[in-house]
């Protein structure tokens, strides 16, 4: 029958290459060890070792086992840390986010992952209604999604908020309403109620709707937008996590405007759930960090 000890004991002999050092390094008895071995092949029905003496040499079947043992082991040890809700820096983290995003919180974990190697991340980028259903079936702990979602079994608080960008090509002289609906719009996910919403406060007067502006395209990746206007094909909004990320900032520009509009982003998550605290330091890092990179985007 399957047994773990056997497996320990097999990567540690391979480890030290001496029967004498691991049961030395086990605290067992040198038999003890010759025992575990060929219990573990009688277990594989395969000889996991060719002795030489007092020395050894690994079969093609041993040197396979010691890889699994391996794996093994360290799946062990993950999914053990992983039971561990009150660890900060280990377990397993599951989160999806609409690209927007994901763009800057993903790397953000994935730095944090470098620091804490027991910290795993599986990352979803996804549509707000995507999310939705992720989380009702299982599939990731929290969401983060950009509207008020009511649920009778979701939680939706609001997490963060980033100001809106007017996005322009980089050689744009223009600054009025009327230049804007010459230059045209380009589109996406969200790119419609973010334009509404931050033309709407900054030309009072003057905006009505976007359905008075001529559409210039329409993309399903916020991460693409900009590159459409870096070509001069039309004016967006978007967050300033997509503007700060983007391979297109020296091509295209922020257009000053006087009011800042924020996109709030909410937290999602089922009601019937606690969250492990390494969610919190997540969560909580990210706003911080954010919060203080307060320099303005260059004109």
């Amino acid at each position: 029958m399957f047994n773990a000890q056997y497996f320990r004991t097999f990567i540690t002999l391979v480890e030290t290459g001496s029967f004498t050092r691991t049961a030395r390094r086990l605290e067992m008895t040198q038999p003890g060890v010759s025992q575990h071995v060929r219990k573990l092949e009688t277990y594989l029905d395969k000889a996991l070792i060719e002795r030489h003496g007092r020395s050894f040499t690994l079969t093609e079947s041993g040197r396979r086992a010691y890889d699994y043992a391996l794996k093994l082991f360290a799946e062990h040890e993950q999914f053990r840390h992983g039971l561990d809700d009150d660890s900060l820096d280990s377990g397993e983290c599951r989160i999806a986010s609409p690209g927007s995003v994901g763009l800057m919180f993903y790397p953000y974990i994935l730095g944090q992952q470098q620091m804490h190697p027991s910290l795993t991340v599986n990352y979803s980028f996804a549509f707000n209604h995507e999310i939705v259903n992720d989380l009702l079936e299982g599939r990731y702990d929290i969401g983060i999604v950009t509207e008020q979602l009511n649920h009778t079994e979701l939680a939706c608080t609001v997490w963060h908020k980033e100001p809106l960008c007017l996005v322009v090509p980089a050689d744009f002289a223009g600054s009025t309403l009327a230049e804007l609906m010459g230059l045209g719009f380009i589109n996406y996910y969200d790119g419609i109620n973010h334009a509404n919403a931050l033309l709407r406060a900054n030309f009072p007067d003057e905006f009505r709707s976007m359905t008075h502006f001529r559409h210039q395209g329409f993309t399903n990746e916020v991460s693409m937008v900009l590159d459409a206007v870096a070509r001069g094909l039309g004016f967006t909004v978007v967050s300033r996590l997509v503007l700060e990320t983007s391979p297109w900032q020296r091509q295209v520009k922020p257009l000053p405007l006087s009011q800042v509009i924020h996109e709030v982003l909410y937290l999602l998550r089922r009601k019937d759930s606690v969250l492990p605290k390494r969610y919190e330091k997540l969560l909580k890092g990210f706003h911080d960090q954010r919060l203080q990179e307060t320099t303005p985007l260059e004109p």
